[in-house]
């Protein structure tokens, strides 16, 4: 599957046209590749589309409009088919999304990839922050202090980190065991295809959502926001970043739990839904997307 938006954006079209390519994929076919011929994988959402809603304080559509990307990343991830992304140049923000959604990324060397919300006042809103919280849960084991585990991956999305390859990327817990990296571009789509069979050869399971991720609850709030409070007064962050990453910490941590227990997807998902909603009703929010709008140029203010 291709699509042909500007900075292959995820816009209403192309979110419906990936629905699509499920059910086609599952009746028809062996698998999917979501994969491209321009310069960039995906430079995430359709921030106008999100801006002008959000201006118009149309929140019934900006709440449709995340959960229609939620259920449509939910649906690539426990579709019966194996689903397997070709990412190549820049892959953000909800781009990437996709691919932590995916059962194997096929990387081409040169690519860029992030959780770039915060830059734009708002959290990774479409698995993102859920994911990453999820990925976290896998990694401990026994003796493990978790908090250092979960907080790695906090700050690559409270910095807005993007990797500078597909190596870094590995390090960032993006890509995983088992995913690749293609160095000759024009050899991505057909590596991706033969992954993709691969794993339909193999006898490919249908995976079941996940009700087992430890979280760190109010324990794990309490130590982001101090380091994030002090980052404040050290002026390396302003006002609205704290707010930002505070709302981060809650929902990567659970919530407002009395003590980390273990929670299931779409809980992380509702806490994630709401903070994005909380976030786009913000001025500075607001203000910072119109910057990137108008300009190209994020805004810290």
């Amino acid at each position: 599957l291709d699509w042909f938006t500007k900075m292959r954006t995820l816009g209403a079209e192309v979110i419906e046209g990936l629905n699509k390519a499920v059910n086609m994929a599952e009746k028809e076919y062996r698998g999917l590749v979501l994969c491209g011929e321009s310069e960039n994988f995906s430079a995430g959402a359709n921030l106008a589309m999100l801006y002008m809603f959000a201006i118009e304080e149309e929140w019934d559509e900006v709440e449709m409009m995340i959960k229609q990307f939620q259920n449509t990343i939910m649906r690539l991830r426990y579709s019966s088919i194996p689903v397997v992304s070709a990412t190549f140049g820049l892959t953000l923000g909800g781009g990437t999304e996709i691919l932590l959604h995916s059962d194997h990324i096929q990387a081409h060397a040169e690519s860029y990839i992030g959780l770039v919300e915060v830059g734009v006042g708002i959290i990774p809103g479409g698995g993102g922050t859920k994911e990453m919280a999820l990925r976290a849960s896998d990694l401990y084991e026994q003796g493990d202090v978790e908090l250092n585990i979960l907080q790695n991956l906090f700050m690559n999305i409270a910095t807005a980190k993007v990797s500078t390859s597909a190596h870094e990327a590995i390090d960032m817990k993006i890509l995983r065991r088992g995913d690749k990296i293609t160095l000759n571009r024009n050899r991505l789509i057909a590596d991706a295809k033969f992954e993709a069979l691969e794993l339909a050869n193999d006898g490919y399971v249908q995976p079941k959502q996940r009700q087992d991720i430890k979280v760190q609850g109010k324990t794990g709030i309490a130590l982001f926001k101090a380091g994030v409070n002090a980052m404040k007064l050290g002026r390396y962050i302003s006002s609205h970043d704290q707010k930002i990453v505070e709302k981060l910490a809650f929902v990567i941590c659970g919530g407002d739990l009395s003590y980390p227990q273990l929670v299931s997807e779409q809980y992380l998902l509702d806490l994630e839904r709401e903070a994005f909603l909380s976030l786009c009703g913000e001025r500075k929010t607001l203000e910072r997307m119109q910057s990137l709008l108008s300009g190209g140029k994020p805004l810290r203010n």
